[in-house]
């Protein structure tokens, strides 16, 4: 069994986090970036502010473009992240090769926490083969929810 595949195995079992690098992944450029995914919304509001501005009261453009702005950032952006998430583990676990070209870029982590409450973390300078190979058999089922997209 390879690396990869008991890396697999251990994010099936969610006793593995794996983290994205979510700016770098979704910016122009990467293989899961979709540039209608994100210009189109923003376009749509912009141009519908600007249409009430010019059409109907100053006002009213900004309150299109404030409420706009509110539903981009807090109901349509966290679809996004959690797609473009989605998109890099798929792309990132299906080869070993991917796996080591995003990791050596710095747009990957893993993170796991051992039965006696350890935790334990790699990021880019930690060699990933290695670290999945010193993984204790003993590791604890992460929490099932929101997935780790922060920063790296």
């Amino acid at each position: 069994m390879t690396e990869l595949e008991r890396l697999r195995e251990l994010l099936d079992a969610s006793q593995v986090k794996l983290g994205v690098h979510i700016r770098r992944m979704n910016s122009s450029g990467s293989p899961v970036y979709r540039a209608a995914e994100n210009l189109v919304p923003a376009v749509a509001i912009l141009v519908v502010s600007l249409g009430a501005t010019a059409l109907l009261h100053f006002y009213l453009g900004a309150a299109v473009l404030a409420v706009g702005c509110w539903w981009w950032l807090t109901r349509y952006m966290p679809k996004v992240r959690d797609a473009v998430f989605d998109r890099t583990a798929a792309l990132v676990l299906t080869s070993e090769r991917d796996f080591d070209f995003w990791w050596a870029s710095g747009a990957l982590s893993l993170y796991a926490k051992s039965g006696e409450g350890q935790e334990v973390a790699a990021t880019r300078r930690t060699d990933w083969r290695q670290w999945v190979r010193d993984l204790p058999a003993d590791l604890t089922t992460l929490p099932t929810g929101a997935q780790d997209t922060g920063s790296v």
